[in-house]
């Protein structure tokens, strides 16, 4: 199983980002995916997750800014971040979620730095 996060970079406050997460060798419409974050000094914590129904939740720090979104076909999972916050720093992390049969998986982390 390989979860290869990729888009983040350096962006201005206020500035937008889309993050994405293609996955493989893995039965990607039986995943809950979300994406997580960890901010220097800081535990990881939850952004944003998606069901396999295509139900969304948020971390209320980012509820209005970011969208999570799949694509099935493509088994990628995507962040769109919008009016971005130097707090919003951090490596971001991609997530699929455990089933009856395996484990939880992650991928590898793609920084993101919101600074002027």
């Amino acid at each position: 199983v390989q979860l290869q996060a990729s888009g983040g970079g350096l962006v201005q406050p206020g500035g937008s980002l889309r993050l994405s997460c293609a996955a493989s060798r893995i039965m990607f419409t039986t995943r809950n995916m979300g994406w997580y974050r960890q901010a220097p000094g800081k535990q990881r914590e939850l952004v944003a997750i998606i069901t396999t129904g295509g139900r969304t939740n948020y971390a209320d720090s980012v509820k209005g800014r970011f969208t999570i979104s799949r694509d099935n076909a493509k088994n990628t999972v995507y962040l769109q971040m919008n009016s971005l916050k130097s707090e919003d720093t951090g490596v971001y992390y991609c997530n699929a979620g455990s089933t009856d049969w395996d484990r939880e998986y992650w991928g590898q982390g793609t920084q993101l730095t919101v600074s002027s």
